[in-house]
């Protein structure tokens, strides 16, 4: 009975009921423990201390969160989440059963009020951002829409339960015994947290773990500083938190100045902070969607200051508990429907990453930053002058001033920002632009949906997948017969989320389609509903007649079942794999139904198939080889990570090895880099790695590609350079540390140098050469040294790109390509000018080290004249073919080994013993070969 209904109103599937009831009941004991510690702990400090003493508890509130956060951010990195979490609640447990002692020895001192105010205010916000962190583990993004509107519920009941219960005991058993249910309460969690870990998470590996954590490694206040939208909606974030704990203060005061007895107290804000919840509930279900709709996001914004202002207003004239109750409804309901309803859709132009990675530190340390503020206006204002509570409510009126100017440029930055996402894609598709005015964001969107270009519309289709918003559901619904299959695969994949009771009618056309993901995500769609509708049963399309669809239907139910392990039995998924590869077996021919299990496999999450990819990477079929890299990047497999590594080198390949690759996730990147650092030889994917990297476009991408630059290889190097400089362009907020770059440049320096005394000392050894009679040199060693001087001037070549790459990451890379491009140009004027930029540009011991490796690339040392000029030491040939030995570069040191061979010098009889046991082979069998030459036999090894 139980599951039927939670199937027809929530859409909870087979094998999701018992998850999704433990997670529910787990943020339901979370912030009912909140609401009964909450208000008790507050009406004790204001009965023990007075209101006198609250702003000092914001001061210590603000100050710990910031530190904690910081600390925590560090755990997360070394710990597993689980034993963060249990340690959370086991810590918290302790510290409710500690308090509750406390209270029954009658001690109340300072420092205990004010411990348990601080670990109050920092318990709702860790307890809460816990749960979200682990419920984004436990569900992948296709259960997250679905389930977290049903879980989250759990919260908002838990509110008002945790309050009314509050509210009823305290005055009952006292609010000594109240924190003992509390304590009681919580400990319901540890099995509920256990239970959720050991049949979900337990079952991910490191990959999709990762893949499904926010990074924290990115520095959050960077991104908001060089965006104007976030800085604007962080600044409303911090107004309205620093109103509302100046609110908090009135009504604090007002109260305890009413109700003199604790438990008396402590029922009050239970009641109210309940109550608060069930008004906010029944906004954010009956009115919310219409106000924000027919009235648009910019009156739904001010709506919540506006109404602090009325009601502030009014306490001037009634300066009344009444009053203030009035004022704390406002804020503690409209903030937590219509603002914040309001404050969603204006993020909405805002990239999801972008959104994603700055929300827990706006959340969190903009939220301290201004509760810190409130301590600070409270303590030198109002106490520092002895002003009257009436200057609290001017004050507060001021700030909704700012709240209001905040709001203004917000709208006005949303319309510029979505105006330039419209641009940016109605120039890539070359149509005419279509104009969005600033009247509402709602009706810009619909606009959008009703009159953009195809790549506008499926940009718009994009962000609605953000916030599933049900008022756009007519326009999505008409999208679907959109003449572009583009179009109306985004279409039904938001329908998907946007349409959970009825069923559309443009079914039975879109999966008569010849675009397979288009059928594949109408059958998805088909999934969501039947369990609702007896007339459309799943599992007749698994079997259809159309094979195009019971292969698109298989693939849909992949992907539906991939963490579902219930759901996999009860389709018996991995038979009908079995079954399909079975058919393929014997109908070679079906080209659509390969592609289609090769993607299936990929997405079902069963390792057994996945030897199943491997035999298709060999296929003859170009187009095979590609859907059978994708696949092998869905699974997440970390065995299958070498062979996607080995497409690198093949041009036809790299792109979907990339992208196979950047699908693990972040996790990938330290395991790269390792693979690059712990490797005995060089293979040819190795070079290509940073490029993989570089497709992470993140602070850890390029810390892992700096150390890619100590490598031995100098093309390795290189490629890092290269993919770092990439980085810098397209992503300016991305970090460079600068004094490391100038280290790594001198270094360079150093080898230039090296490499450059090599150069002359063999140009030289040609020029006296070609003073002798040409009996005395053999065609061979002529050919043999004009080898190596090209391989050495190469090596000079790519050493200047290394230092200029280099030059790019500490100066502005426009101005440093251009002085490279004319330093590499036949016009002398042009050199002069760039070692004249450079010669103002490069200060210091850089400067000193740089500008003569500048100035020697324009002197020709292949004439006569040249080596005149050459003023550096120049070393034997023996020193250098030793110092060229002693270089990461394969194919000098055979060059070097080949001249010797063929010059027949005993001279270098002890350089070639120490070669002919190499650990490489090539430069083992040459040294070898060598040694032979020069008369000095060695038994092969």
């Amino acid at each position: 009975m139980l599951r039927t209904v939670l199937t027809r109103l929530f859409d909870i599937r087979e094998g999701e009921y018992k998850v999704s009831l433990w997670m529910q009941a787990y943020i339901f004991i979370i912030i009912a423990t909140l609401l009964i510690i909450k208000p008790t702990v507050n009406a004790l400090f204001l009965s023990e201390l007075g209101v006198e003493n609250l702003p000092f508890a914001f001061l210590w509130v603000a100050l710990t969160a910031v530190i904690s956060s910081y600390f925590y951010s560090k755990a997360l990195r070394k710990f597993a989440l689980n034993k963060i979490i249990e340690t959370t609640l086991m810590v918290s447990i302790v510290l409710l059963l500690g308090l509750g002692v406390f209270l029954q020895l009658g001690a109340r001192t300072n420092w205990v009020l004010y411990f348990f105010y601080v670990w109050v205010a920092i318990y709702a916000v860790l307890s809460a951002s816990q749960f979200w962190v682990l419920a984004n583990l436990v569900f992948n993004i296709r259960e997250a829409k679905r389930l977290f509107g049903f879980i989250g519920s759990g919260a908002i009941l838990g509110g008002i339960f945790g309050g009314y219960l509050t509210s009823l005991l305290a005055p009952i058993i006292g609010v000594e015994n109240v924190i003992f249910v509390a304590a009681g309460l919580l400990m319901l969690t540890l099995p509920l947290l256990r239970n959720t870990w050991r049949n979900r998470v337990k079952k991910l590996n490191d990959f999709k773990q990762k893949k499904r954590s926010i990074s924290p490694e990115e520095r959050p206040i960077a991104l908001i500083k060089k965006s104007k939208h976030l800085s604007y909606l962080a600044g409303i974030v911090g107004v309205s938190v620093l109103v509302a704990k100046l609110v908090d203060y009135l009504f604090s005061d007002f109260a305890s100045s009413a109700i003199p007895d604790p438990d008396d107290l402590t029922s009050f804000f239970a009641f109210w902070f309940s109550t608060f919840n069930v008004l906010s509930l029944g906004i954010q279900l009956f009115f919310t969607q219409r106000v924000v709709g027919v009235f648009g996001v910019g009156f739904s914004l001010v709506l919540l200051p506006l109404g602090i202002l009325i009601s502030s207003s009014l306490f001037f004239v009634f300066p009344e508990l009444a009053i203030v109750i009035l004022i704390k409804a406002i804020d503690g309901t409209l903030k937590q429907s219509i603002n914040k309803s309001a404050i969603e859709l204006l993020s909405l132009p805002l990239p999801f990453e972008l959104k994603n990675k700055t929300k827990s530190f706006i959340d969190v340390v903009v939220d301290s930053i201004a509760t810190g503020i409130a301590g600070f206006i409270l303590i030198f204002v109002i106490k520092g002058f002895e002003l009257s509570t009436t200057y609290i409510v001017s004050i507060i009126l001021i700030l909704v001033g700012v709240w209001v100017y905040f709001v203004k440029k917000v709208r006005s930055e949303y319309f510029k920002t979505f105006r330039e996402n419209l641009t940016l894609m109605t120039d890539k598709s070359g149509h005419k632009k279509l104009q969005v005015k600033p009247v509402s964001v709602i009706q810009g969107m619909k606009t959008v949906f009703e009159s953009g270009t195809e790549t506008q519309i499926l940009f718009m289709l994009k962000k609605l997948l953000e916030i599933n918003d049900k008022r756009f559901e007519l326009e999505v619904q008409q999208l679907l017969s959109h003449p572009s299959d583009k179009v109306k695969t985004a279409a039904i994949k938001n329908m998907y989320f946007l349409n959970s009771n009825t069923m559309v009618t443009h079914i039975p056309a879109l999966l008569k389609s010849e675009d397979e993901e288009l059928v594949t995500e109408t059958l998805a769609y088909l999934l969501l509903h039947s369990n609702k509708n007896s007339a459309v049963v799943f599992d007749s399309y698994l079997s259809d007649e159309n094979m195009h669809i019971s292969d698109a239907a298989l693939l849909c139910l992949a992907r539906e079942a991939r963490d579902n392990y219930s759901l996999k039995q009860h389709y018996n998924l991995e038979g009908l794999i079995e079954k399909k590869i079975s058919y393929l077996a014997a109908h070679p021919e079906d080209e659509f139904g390969l592609h289609m299990l090769l993607k299936t496999i990929g997405a079902a999450n069963l390792p057994k198939f996945h030897s199943f990819l491997i035999k298709y990477f060999e296929h003859a079929d170009a187009k095979v080889v590609r859907i059978a890299i994708e696949a092998a990047g869905a699974t997440l497999n970390g065995m299958l990570i070498p062979h996607l590594l080995s497409f690198l080198p093949h041009k036809g390949y790299r792109e979907s090895a990339i992208l196979a690759l950047h699908n693990y996730g972040r996790e990938l990147l330290p395991q790269l880099r390792t693979m690059v650092a712990d490797r005995k030889t060089t293979e040819a994917y190795h070079q290509y790695i940073p490029k993989v990297m570089e497709m992470f476009n993140s602070q850890e991408a390029v810390r892992n590609l700096f150390f890619l630059l100590e490598d031995k290889d100098l093309n390795m190097r290189l490629e890092a350079l290269r993919s770092l400089n990439n980085l810098k362009r397209n992503t300016p907020r991305l970090k460079f540390n600068k004094f490391k770059v100038v280290a790594i440049i001198l270094e360079e320096c150093n080898m230039y140098h090296q490499t450059l005394s090599a150069m002359h000392a063999q140009i030289i050894i040609a020029y006296r050469n070609r003073k002798k009679s040409k009996i005395q040199v053999s065609a061979e060693e002529y050919d043999a040294r004009s080898t190596l001087l090209d391989l050495l001037e190469r090596r000079l070549d790519l050493g200047l790109e290394r230092i200029f790459k280099l030059l790019g990451l500490k100066y502005q890379q426009g101005d440093v390509e251009i002085a490279y491009s004319g330093l590499l140009s036949e016009r002398q004027e042009a050199q002069a000018n760039a070692i004249e930029f450079l010669d103002n540009l490069l200060t210091g011991n850089l400067k000193r080290t740089l500008l003569p490796i500048v100035e020697s690339t324009i002197l020709d040392v292949t004439t006569d004249e040249g080596i005149q000029k050459i003023k550096h030491k120049i070393p034997s040939e023996l020193d250098c073919f030793q110092m060229l030995m002693e270089a990461h570069d394969l194919k000098l040191k055979l060059a070097v080994l080949y001249l010797i061979k063929v010059q027949k010098d005993i001279r270098y009889l002890p350089l070639l013993e120490k070669l002919k046991d190499s650990e490489e082979v090539k430069i083992r069998t040459f040294a070898q070969e060598a040694l032979l030459a020069l008369g000095n036999v060695a038994s092969p090894s």
